[in-house]
């Protein structure tokens, strides 16, 4: 006996609300008794992280795993007209099945949110590491929010997957259940935008160069600690500026909505250069089994460039004087399609910053004849999918029309106003267990609780809201590599 699953594919991915339609092929070479046959659409937040060394134990960490079933719907496709109840309920109950080819269809409607199943099964807690056995405990901690992307690139430490599975039920204690499984991507619908941007959000950095000052062949300039600072004219100052519409939010495959000053906040007698410029977007992924924790960073050059030697302004220009920076240095490189939005589940979370790295050269165009400084400037952003949310989903959210939720549902606090990110002079990461900023976070509030995701399909809208038909963009995680540690193997540091 042999199974089959195959999916229909009309996007690269799915998202919240799609269909997921598929058939399931069967071929039975010889009559068998069967008891069911049961399509599974599931999705699985897994971890596993090694323990600390225990003292008496210095020779061995102990892996620790925990599992989210994250996403469970079951379907019966045979016997007809049956629902999974029915089916655990006559659990004893045997047909028989003639030789032949079969062919049966299914259908599933992803939902919004995740539905944290509070006890997993015996073959989602167990697994093999090595020679080892490995038993995830039951996890206590749960998160309701929607639906996380897929998420690769941690092997044998985190992921995120999507799947459906087909299991042939067959009554003999002897005979293995036959199975298939077919995977597939899903990113996630973006949370409600703000109808406007609040102003901007910025990073800003002060750097004061030196008037009469001459550098060395190394960039060096050479200064007497004796020498008066009014002998070397007067300093000149110049604030650089990155900045985003607030509330700060990048697209998945768009380009950065970014503006970058550099203002003169004092009379100088030469010209300023940008010599080099490079945007990087940093990703932090806080993985939590159990008690243990750890935070991964990874990076995505979105723009680099070097030796450009542009003036920007003249020496004549007004104190005060704000020149731009061409966007054409990071327009046209929309952010990568292995990049996945901002989320967070029960046992994973992302969030980023993103850096900016300019270099100024003050005096002169020419490499070691100018004073050069790179100014680094970094800001929290999160990630959205670049999905918008179906408009009777928005309007369902909307305050002030409680009748379009039935009654104890909720959509989350309204829409808060978020004051523009404060720029310091050291602005970065927060601390390797801290989670992502929530909303009001960037303005140096105290770190609030994370909002509510919006509630179940079935209670917001109705069971008749249509797929997204808009936009999808690309999402593509990066694919895991041959050899490489899986849940099954031993970690390898």
């Amino acid at each position: 006996m042999l199974v089959t699953v195959s999916l229909e594919h009309p996007h690269t991915h799915y998202t919240n609300l799609d269909v997921i339609r598929g058939r399931v092929n069967l071929r039975v070479p010889n009559p068998s008794n069967v008891a069911s046959i049961v399509v599974k659409l599931e999705g699985e937040a897994r971890t596993r992280l090694l323990a600390a060394i225990r003292p008496d134990r210095p020779d061995r960490q102990r892996p620790v795993l925990e599992v989210h079933k994250i996403l469970y719907k079951t379907q019966v496709v045979w016997p007809a007209n049956q629902v999974p109840e029915e089916v655990l309920a006559n659990s004893r109950a045997t047909y028989t099945l003639n030789a032949g080819q079969y062919d049966y269809p299914f259908e599933f409607k992803i939902p919004l949110n995740n539905s944290c199943q509070h006890i997993n099964s015996l073959a989602t807690n167990v697994q093999f590491s090595g020679m080892g056995l490995e038993v995830a405990r039951t996890p206590t901690q749960h998160v309701k929010q929607t639906l996380p992307p897929s998420l690769t690139g941690f092997p044998g430490e985190a992921e995120i997957r999507y799947y459906v599975k087909v299991t042939v039920n067959r009554p003999q204690f002897f005979k293995e259940n036959p199975r298939a499984t077919a995977n597939f991507t899903f990113l996630p619908i973006e949370p409600p935008r703000p109808a406007q941007a609040d102003g901007e959000a910025y990073a800003r950095r002060t750097h004061q160069f030196l008037e009469n000052a001459q550098s060395d062949s190394s960039g060096a300039i050479p200064r007497s600690p004796t020498t008066p600072e009014a002998s070397l004219g007067t300093p000149p100052r110049f604030v650089v500026d990155a900045r985003l519409p607030n509330p700060a939010i990048l697209t998945c495959n768009e380009d950065l909505p970014m503006r970058l000053l550099v203002k003169s906040m004092s009379e100088r007698n030469k010209t300023v250069y940008l010599q080099m410029l490079q945007v990087e977007l940093i990703g932090y992924t806080k993985v939590r089994a159990h008690e243990v924790q750890r935070t991964e960073s990874n990076s995505w050059i979105i723009a680099s460039s070097s030796n450009m030697a542009i003036p920007l302004g003249s020496p004549s220009d007004p104190v005060g004087t704000e020149v731009p920076v061409n966007p054409e240095y990071w327009s046209g490189k929309p952010l990568p399609n292995t990049i996945a939005p901002t989320f967070q589940t029960c046992n994973l979370s992302r969030f980023y910053e993103l850096e900016v790295r300019v270099g100024l050269g003050y005096g002169s165009y020419k490499h070691g004849e100018d004073q050069l400084v790179v100014l680094p400037l970094r800001l929290p952003v999160k990630v959205y999918s670049g999905i918008a949310p179906p408009k009777a989903l928005l309007e369902a959210s909307i305050p002030g029309q409680p009748e379009k939720l039935k009654p104890g549902a909720s959509l989350g606090p309204p829409q808060q106003t978020q004051a523009p990110h404060t720029p310091v002079e050291h602005p970065g990461f927060s601390g390797p267990s801290a989670f992502p900023p929530a909303q009001g976070a960037l303005s140096g509030s105290p770190q609030a609780p994370y909002d509510d995701a919006p509630p179940s399909y079935e209670d917001a809208v109705g069971q008749d809201l249509p797929p997204i038909d808009g936009y999808r963009g690309n999402y593509q995680p990066p694919p895991v590599q041959e050899g490489a540690p899986g849940f099954s193997d031993e970690k390898r540091r």
